[in-house]
């Protein structure tokens, strides 16, 4: 079920979003997330639809991040933050086969994660411009802690690079969500595959 990469689209890159997703699924990623704080839910979801329609096919899921209602809407799976509602609720309201993913920060977050998360999305790993507002990062020794802790496969996420890759594995980490790394590569398919054969690796 949960991949090793993981691409959430960026709406400040220079590719439109749904290029960025349409080259990260044909890299490689398990999944793709639409996140975009100020478009208006009726333009995240025609984006999301669309996605579902030519992703799906690929065996890549499509997660909206924080918009409980879009993932309602469309099928689409779900993660949302700290700050975003109740998971539990959040749950309830998503379609009974859609994932929903819940970010993690510390240990103590670990004992409230409910039956019904799929995933966590672990970090921030180190501070990161695409997301400003982040946590304090949590580095290897963090992530490590966490993922020992939560009863669910972690997904490392925070300024990640190929680099890191070892790290995050001997951390324990399922896979890996990026941001940059695809979309304001050059190519972001090939950074994408990249990402997976480097994963692959032993």
């Amino acid at each position: 079920m949960i991949g090793p990469i993981y691409v959430v689209t960026d709406p400040d890159a220079p590719l439109p979003q749904r290029d960025q997703a349409m080259a990260a699924a044909r890299g490689g990623a398990w999944a793709v997330q639409i996140r975009d704080k100020t478009a208006p839910d009726v333009e995240v979801a025609r984006l999301v639809e669309a996605l579902i329609e030519m992703l799906t096919p690929m065996g890549v899921r499509v997660f909206v991040n924080d918009r409980v209602e879009v993932a309602r809407a469309t099928g689409a799976d779900l993660h949302i933050g700290q700050g975003d509602g109740d998971p539990l609720r959040a749950r309830d309201r998503i379609a009974p086969d859609a994932l929903l993913g819940l970010s993690i920060e510390t240990v103590a977050q670990c004992a409230r994660i409910p039956k019904g998360v799929a995933y966590i999305g672990a970090g921030p790993f180190r501070a990161t411009a695409t997301k400003p507002d982040a946590a304090a990062p949590i580095g290897a020794e963090g992530l490590a802690r966490i993922v020992a802790a939560a009863p669910v496969p972690s997904i490392a996420i925070g300024g990640l690079t190929s680099r890191d890759i070892n790290t995050l594995k001997q951390a324990g980490a399922a896979g890996m969500a990026v941001v940059s790394a695809v979309t304001r590569a050059p190519n972001p398919e090939a950074a994408t595959r990249a990402l997976v054969n480097a994963w692959r690796q032993p």
